[in-house]
């Protein structure tokens, strides 16, 4: 149980939340509760996995980027061109990032420009996408079974997930923070060494589990299938605290008066990837090259000042691409 109880004005708060999330959301909450789930298995380190230098090392693009009627024979971007459509794994429900507009009907946000631009160098039409809305536990699942053609749903590269599946060059820098209950905020906790006894959420399946469970062994763990069912988790009194990415903290807060990010330095750093099947390293080539265009054309940084920077600042650049990597 959390330690402390959540105002029940919260509640209106959640069935506002609730009411707008236009048939999106896919939020499955553990039923149990706290403290009987099983612990899980000790990771086990992929062979190789600590002598990678730098997890984001990708492939480089090969020469200048093809137009759509140019596009190789055989490739897996003419396979996707010739299909009609480029599929894109997505959340639906990180706002800022990727969320359902509940007024237009569409997914909007961050991540979605991307995927619109990688349809935009396939086809001539940035509108040429169909998105699946998956949970954050199912981005590698989905690669691996070939569901999507690529995930774009705010996931960390780091050298575990290459043994399953091949990455873009980084196109965004967030690291995991917390968030709290203003009243929590106000009574000074505000960083990992203040969670001792506090219930934190995070969502399955994330680096950002794995973190708090390694950084924060004194806290309470409670798992969500994504962050809008810790919200929901948060705003029901259930859980003290939300731990994720930066990114994804500023736009529950921005949801909720009683949350906070309090003035806190980032205890990770969590390099974005646009996530493709292992085989398809044709198509990674093909999206780092559309990285690059946006780096040239601005695209990239007029995304940004849209999305991202009135919550996170102007001070947002595009990271520099790391190349190198052999199949």
């Amino acid at each position: 149980m959390s330690r402390r109880a959540r105002p029940l004005a919260a509640l209106a708060a959640l069935a506002l939340l609730l009411s707008g999330c236009g048939g999106y959301d896919d939020t499955q909450v553990r039923s149990e509760p706290p403290g009987t789930a099983a612990p899980p298995p000790a990771a086990v380190t992929p062979p190789g996995c600590l002598t990678d230098e730098n997890p984001t090392r990708s492939y480089e693009p090969t020469g200048a980027l093809p137009a759509p009627g140019d596009l190789p024979a055989g490739s897996a971007m003419a396979e996707i061109r010739e299909r009609g459509r480029l599929v894109a794994g997505v959340s639906a429900d990180t706002y800022l990032l990727a969320s359902n507009n509940p007024f237009s009907g569409q997914i909007e946000g961050f991540d979605i420009d991307m995927v619109e631009q990688v349809a935009q160098a396939i086809f001539g039409d940035r509108s040429a996408y169909e998105l699946k809305v998956i949970s954050a536990a199912d981005r590698l699942t989905s690669l691996q079974e070939r569901e999507v053609d690529i995930v774009v749903r705010n996931m960390t590269i780091n050298c575990v997930r290459w043994q399953d599946i091949a990455f873009s060059a980084e196109y965004y820098r967030s690291g995991q923070k917390i968030l709290v209950r203003q009243d929590l905020a106000d009574e000074g906790i505000d960083s990992l060494r203040e969670l001792s006894g506090v219930t934190v959420c995070a969502p399955s399946g994330t680096s950002s589990l794995d973190n708090i469970r390694e950084l924060a062994p004194g806290a309470f763990i409670e798992e969500a299938a994504n962050h809008t069912g810790c919200l929901a988790l948060f705003q029901q009194g259930a859980v003290d605290a939300i731990t994720g990415d930066d990114t994804v903290l500023a736009g529950l807060a921005a949801q909720d008066p009683y949350a906070v990010v309090p003035e806190q330095k980032a205890f990770t750093a969590e390099p974005y990837g646009i996530g493709i099947h292992e085989d398809d390293v044709d198509l990674v080539r093909f999206v780092n090259g559309v990285l690059e265009r946006m780096r040239a054309d601005g695209s990239w940084q007029a995304s940004y000042d849209r999305w991202l920077a009135p919550t996170l600042g102007k001070g947002g650049v595009q990271p520099t691409p790391v190349y190198g990597r052999v199949p």
